[in-house]
């Protein structure tokens, strides 16, 4: 802790005491009600942070989430609250999770997933061109070794990474042409082999 953090905690210590100071003073002839009702505020702002701090437990727990059938032959995908669907895959050994775009032809790695799953951007070449809502991007051509949901693994699919700024890595109609039905139904996509 440095010199200005020690006095900036002093001067907070000593101005919560004196508002402390002030409200018992103010409210000395109902102590008890008053007493109650820090109480309860205070109850109240830990409930908020504790709230706050765990959300996205609560959120993974109470929101539905991908499901593949024990045969492998059905995915269901639940609709997310931005309202895409969104697949989790094991590409290569690492966990990437994918925004199943139906405008896009190929599977389109980030930069960042791409270095995820052992394929290094800068070592790649990028001779292809892709039309997004960014504009034109340039991409490079790659295999994915392994591509796993939940037992349903392909190999040697083909790919592309892509050099402009995409925030996570979409999967195109390349992949989703693997199965014989892809359906919408009841907040759900289901892909069916």
């Amino acid at each position: 802790m440095t010199d200005f953090d020690t006095a900036n905690l002093i001067y907070l210590i000593v101005l919560g005491c004196a508002v402390m100071m002030w409200f018992f003073a103010v409210n000395r002839n109902s102590m008890g009600k008053t007493l109650q009702q820090a109480a309860m505020w205070g109850l109240i702002f830990i409930g908020v942070i504790a709230a706050i701090g765990l959300w996205d437990d609560i959120r993974s727990t109470v929101a539905p989430v991908q499901s593949v059938s024990r045969d492998g032959a059905r995915i269901e995908l639940p609709r997310a609250p931005d309202s895409h669907y969104y697949l989790d895959a094991v590409v290569n050994g690492a966990p990437v999770r994918f925004v199943v775009d139906t405008g896009a032809s190929d599977i389109v790695l980030s930069r960042a997933d791409a270095i995820r799953v052992g394929l290094h951007p800068d070592g790649l070449a990028f001779t292809g061109q892709a039309n997004t809502a960014n504009g034109l991007v340039r991409t490079a051509p790659v295999r994915l070794d392994s591509f796993d949901v939940g037992g349903i693994t392909d190999r040697g699919l083909r790919a592309v990474v892509n050099e402009g700024d995409l925030n996570e890595s979409l999967l195109g109609m390349r992949y989703l042409q693997r199965f014989t039905s892809v359906q919408i139904t009841d907040g759900k996509l289901v892909l069916e082999r």
